[in-house]
């Protein structure tokens, strides 16, 4: 607990650096590819994938031909991408993809939104709206497979989702709520219950979007409308530090680099007035900040098609 005191406190940071200056309209979805040293990130209304190499400084990116709400590595070396209709298998390589399964073929007005593999290796991402309607999304979990069950029902806006580092609770957001919800997770199964409360975003931080975990338990959550990231204890609810961002909507995170030192953070143009972007030029770009604490290994979708 010392360590964890130590790391993380309640002073604000803002040595945050400009690493792509994509002004994105709607940047999400970060993730580091440990194995090939590269950070994955979407855009999702652009319907663009993308692969970063800190290393070459180059940015590569991938069109889908639909809008994309997030992507992960798989242990086969192909990516797993959560596209408007449905669970797809995507070659990185070539951009071909396989259609797995569309849990929401019989809903209209529906897209994908967040998600992540569980440590079992398992990918699980929700839906939500296009039209703006109240809790006509879902939570949905991809097994290896390639069926997809329902695990929550009636969700605004699918968001930021992680587990603990013991893998017993699973911490899941549904952006209006302004909540980050902690499941009991039963790794063996895949399976949730007794959802509680752990986190509630004051108003004045805007809303709970992305979310990743570090290696002290904390989850560092994108705050939407708040220009920030901020870091709480799942376990006592405490907000431990903030970190500024120079963008309103801030909508991701993910650590990264070969020590899962850098925190990497995407952003959005989206929803920014013109006022707002003389405040905020480098709105939908990608940032990075040394926080001082590290991340874990992203999990694989263990699953080949």
């Amino acid at each position: 607990m010392t360590a964890l005191l130590l790391s993380c406190s309640t002073q604000k940071k803002d040595n945050v650096e400009l690493v792509l200056d994509t002004k994105s309209a709607l940047g999400e979805g970060a993730i580091w590819n440990y194995k090939t040293g590269e950070l994955i990130w979407v855009n999702i209304t652009e319907k663009i994938l993308n692969f970063y190499n800190p290393k070459l400084k180059n940015n590569k990116e991938m069109l889908t031909g639909q809008m994309i709400g997030t992507v992960v590595p798989s242990e086969s070396g192909k990516m797993m991408v959560a596209l408007e209709n449905g669970f797809y298998q995507l070659n990185p390589k070539t951009g071909s993809k396989k259609l797995i399964t569309n849990p929401e073929e019989d809903i209209s007005g529906n897209r994908f939104n967040d998600g992540k593999c569980d440590p079992a290796g398992r990918f699980w991402a929700g839906t939500m709206s296009t039209e703006g309607k109240s809790q006509a999304g879902a939570l949905y979990r991809l097994d290896s497979n390639g069926s997809a069950q329902k695990m929550i029902g009636n969700v605004t806006t699918s968001n930021g989702i992680v587990w603990s580092l013991d893998y017993t609770k699973m911490y899941y957001i549904d952006t209006p709520t302004r909540k980050v919800m902690a499941w009991n997770y039963n790794n063996e199964t895949g399976e949730i219950s007794n959802p509680e409360t752990a986190i509630e975003v004051p108003q004045e931080m805007g809303y709970p979007d992305g979310m990743t975990i570090d290696a002290e338990g904390n989850v560092w959550i994108a705050l939407w409308g708040g220009a920030a990231v901020g870091c709480w204890n799942p376990l006592t609810g405490e907000l431990l530090q903030t970190i500024d961002v120079p963008a309103k909507n801030v909508t991701s995170c993910a650590f990264g680099d070969d020590d899962l030192g850098t925190l990497y953070i995407t952003t959005a143009r989206q929803g920014t007035s013109e006022e707002e972007l003389k405040k905020f030029p480098h709105a939908g770009g990608v940032f990075k900040t040394r926080p001082g604490v590290k991340g874990v290994e992203a999990f694989f979708f263990k699953g080949e098609f």
